[in-house]
């Protein structure tokens, strides 16, 4: 919760602002305090309106943090949340939630270490500039993109986990687009299910793993529970529960030591 309460005190975090700027300092260096090699993946977002409020267009910035000496081309697992807010949210639940929740499991990674490597990605302009797949989630298309080769290039990804509002109380959503393959969302479902950990299947095409599914790779979700401070200023660290975090947090870690 405390990282929860430091990424909100910064208050809104739309992609192009001072604001996002500050959290992605303060993330990026929670990253390199653990020991990671972390690189920015800078795009350009276009002008338009979030959430009914007019956005400028600019440069942001996607960060992606992997263990030193790993090899760029062995089979490993993407973990993902964004850390931009549309603007007029100071984003506890969406997304600084989701972030703790990855800095945590970075933590343990680096720790006791994983079935597979993982890359830690903290995406920026999640939040949409418009109407429309091609206006919203434009930090995990700028990594397909340029990172996957729209799905033909780097084969070596086996799959994704995006990490968006999962403090909401209520069991644990664990979605899909509707695309992709059963298997990460089978293998979470049964992570849940050995730790006692109430949780629910679903269908989801809102956040960062909807591009990574489109371009044909294994993903899932884990979160999204309504709550009614939901893209309000009322996006306070009050909304965001602590024994939630923990089971998400849990459920994730399980899958990824043991599959």
């Amino acid at each position: 919760m405390a990282l929860v309460r430091e990424i909100a005190a910064v208050g809104p975090r739309e992609a192009t602002s001072p604001g996002f700027r500050q959290a992605v300092r303060l993330v990026r260096d929670r990253f390199t305090d653990l020991g990671y090699d972390v690189r920015r993946q800078p795009f350009t977002v276009p002008e338009g309106e979030s959430w009914g409020i007019p956005v400028r267009a600019g440069r942001t910035t996607n960060l992606v943090a992997r263990a030193p000496g790993r090899r760029s081309n062995e089979p490993h697992v993407v973990v993902g949340a964004h850390l931009d807010t549309v603007p007029q949210a100071p984003g506890a639940e969406d997304n600084a939630s989701g972030v703790a929740v990855l800095i945590e499991l970075a933590d343990l990674a680096a720790r006791a270490g994983t079935r597979l490597p993982v890359t830690f990605v903290v995406f920026g302009a999640e939040e949409p500039r418009g109407p429309g797949d091609d206006e919203h989630h434009l930090g995990s298309q700028t990594y397909v993109r340029d990172v996957l080769g729209d799905g033909r290039g780097d084969r070596s990804l086996v799959a994704m986990v995006s990490l968006d509002r999962v403090g909401a109380r209520g069991s644990v959503p664990v979605c899909t687009g509707g695309l992709s393959p059963g298997r990460v969302q089978r293998g979470l479902l049964a992570a849940a299910d050995r730790l006692g950990v109430p949780a629910r299947a679903c269908e989801n095409r809102t956040s960062d793993h909807w591009p990574f599914e489109k371009a044909g790779e294994t993903v899932a979700r884990l979160g999204g529970n309504d709550y009614a401070a939901y893209h309000s200023a009322g996006d306070l660290p009050g909304v965001v529960d602590r024994r939630q975090l923990g089971r998400v947090g849990r459920v994730l870690w399980e899958w990824l030591r043991g599959g």
